[in-house]
């Protein structure tokens, strides 16, 4: 097998690259331009470009499996005048075009890492969100990549190539951005959070095991043609993700208890609506079919993930 990992220089992509090659299985990483922090001596193909109109025969051949993990990724804040069409150049017309020239070359498995996005924002508690509920995308992100899941399977079914799609919700692990990055500065800053009254469930995955089970998915005869929800298995409230995640930090969390409809008032106000819902309200995934259908376990416990993400950031500061 050898494998070509698209995004090879992004946050996932930089972890798989790291992992097929301590494993001794020949790839191939495709980069923009940006090759920082791959290992010495893989075969890299750069200037690869998933927004305009780009060859992808040199970067595909010879590579019978793809796993394709770059992507125009979501921000809270998005810019762009046209946000669903800069989307959709990168997540659906760029990933589509690779595809077909996989495809062409004969690879044999496309393995997509997707985003639970796909379904939908949020869900109760004790609902949480599996392979065949109805889509409903609520952000042009959400909705890029549910049009470039359904382009995958209609290529697939029309070439034979076989595609797997991974359904993760946030991934957080050594070098994660964004807002858990925040959250790892607030509690080493020992920032008091008014989040100690909120009573959600989040679904997570470590990197570690986000990477395990696109390995597992890139040769698993039973993966063809599915879409998987993936997650580390063990669902946390915000104030646990909180507490444990300082721990790790080898601090402690300062958690005032505020309500949660208070907190969502006041942060509708100061304009950050979005980033107050995503502390305060649910989102859960169910992956009991990846764990039957491929017997696959998360091979790293939500602690020790956080302990390797604690370790990443205090290592960098």
């Amino acid at each position: 097998m050898k494998v070509l990992v698209v995004g090879a220089s992004g946050f996932v992509g930089g972890h798989l690259v790291r992992r097929l090659n301590a494993d001794g299985i020949p790839l191939r990483a495709a980069v923009h331009r940006n090759r920082a922090g791959l290992p010495a001596g893989i075969e890299i193909a750069e200037n690869v470009d998933l927004e305009g109109p780009f060859d992808w025969t040199s970067a595909v051949s010879g590579c019978d499996t793809v796993a394709h993990l770059g992507a125009r990724v979501h921000v809270m804040r998005e810019s762009s005048a046209n946000a669903l069409e800069a989307y959709r150049r990168v997540n659906v017309d760029g990933t589509l075009s690779l595809a077909r020239k996989a495809a062409a070359a004969g690879v044999r498995r496309f393995v997509f890492l997707s985003s639970v996005k796909v379904c939908g924002e949020f869900t109760a508690a004790d609902a949480p969100f599996v392979e065949t509920a109805t889509p409903r995308p609520q952000d042009p992100y959400g909705l890029s990549k549910l049009e470039a899941e359904h382009g995958l399977l209609e290529l697939s079914r029309a070439s034979g190539m076989q595609v797997v799609i991974l359904r993760p919700p946030l991934v957080y692990g050594p070098g994660v951005r964004a807002n858990f990055l925040s959250m790892m500065r607030w509690l080493r800053r020992g920032v008091p959070l008014p989040l100690g009254r909120i009573e959600n469930r989040r679904s997570l995955i470590g990197v570690g095991n986000m990477v395990d089970l696109i390995c597992t998915c890139l040769q698993h005869p039973a993966a063809a043609g599915e879409v998987f929800m993936a997650s580390d298995g063990e669902d946390l409230s915000t104030p646990e993700l909180l507490k444990r995640l300082a721990a790790a930090l080898d601090t402690k969390a300062r958690l005032l208890p505020v309500p949660a409809r208070l907190l969502e008032g006041v942060a509708a106000l100061a304009g950050q609506r979005a980033l107050a819902q995503r502390l305060c309200l649910s989102l859960c995934v169910d992956s009991q079919k990846v764990r039957t259908m491929l017997d696959w376990r998360p091979p790293f416990s939500v602690d020790e993930e956080l302990r390797r993400t604690a370790r990443a950031f205090l290592g960098s500061r």
